[in-house]
């Protein structure tokens, strides 16, 4: 698949999943316990439901990996990854401030993601050399450089264990830190309005689109260590300006080139 038609079926697969996700949001669905103890309801279900149906229709050859229906065909080149609501907790709150997240991917590199909110009436969309677009228009992360102008972001601080007074200590020297987690603090990220989200637990499927939709906005992904890639165990998104700093007041050892990724669109302006 060229890297136009991912672009193009990532957007389409998410917004189709989203879209059924919405219909049931603000509904007061019961909610069921995963093994591991995370809530999922019908929703969950029938947003994954209906992007696999979309897919094995389309690319009926391709692997698919999501957080509910795990995965099938994981031998194939091309792997699509999904979660259908990126933020269970919140969604089942009636808290807008949830996803639905799809990325595809060949051989483990991620080539095209969409990060969709449809109670807010926002999309990200990005490919490899296309850049990222916000409600279609280009974006791109801020320029700030010092950490005392910046928002920093993080889904939850109780998983930090001993990490925690190392973000402490940078959360503290920021001018604004919050916990606007999930996908929503990549989304501030990739569109400027924030300059750092950690994640310090997370799967591939919350993280793959994420990946894609910052280094095409001009960012830095890694995971906490400072490690390439979406499948670490956790995501660190920041701008540019502020990459080296943050990850190294985090703890993160030097992993190969903290930079703009070879290849990346050229993002002008906003």
């Amino acid at each position: 698949m060229s890297t136009d038609s991912s672009w193009e079926a990532v957007g389409e697969v998410a917004a189709r999943a989203g879209a059924v996700a919405l219909a049931h949001f603000g509904r007061g669905l019961a909610v069921e316990r995963k093994g591991d103890g995370s809530p999922v309801t019908i929703a969950d279900r029938a947003a994954e439901e209906a992007a696999r149906a979309w897919i094995a229709e389309r690319f009926p050859a391709d692997g698919i990996l999501g957080e509910e229906g795990g995965a099938i065909r994981p031998e194939a080149r091309s792997q699509w990854l999904i979660d259908p609501i990126d933020g269970t907790k919140s969604f089942v709150r009636g808290v807008p401030l949830w996803a639905t997240l799809v990325a595809r991917v060949e051989e483990g590199e991620p080539v095209a993601g969409a990060l969709v909110f449809p109670a807010l009436r926002e999309t990200l969309v990005a490919a490899r050399g296309r850049g990222c677009l916000w409600n279609g228009a280009r974006c791109s992360v801020s320029s700030v450089a010092r950490l005392a102008e910046a928002a920093v972001l993080i889904t939850d601080e109780r998983p930090l264990r001993p990490d925690h007074a190392l973000w402490a200590a940078l959360a503290r020297e920021a001018a604004l830190a919050r916990t606007w987690g999930d996908a929503y603090g990549y989304l501030l990220v990739a569109t400027g309005r924030a300059e750092v989200m950690a994640d310090a637990i997370a799967a591939p499927w919350d993280l793959a689109a994420a990946q894609v939709a910052i280094e095409e906005a001009g960012g830095v992904f890694t995971d906490w260590r400072g490690r390439p890639g979406f499948a670490g165990g956790s995501g660190l998104a920041t701008n540019l300006a502020l990459a080296t700093e943050v990850r190294s007041r985090l703890g993160a050892a030097p992993h190969g080139r903290v930079g703009p990724r070879a290849g990346a669109a050229d993002r002008g302006g906003r």
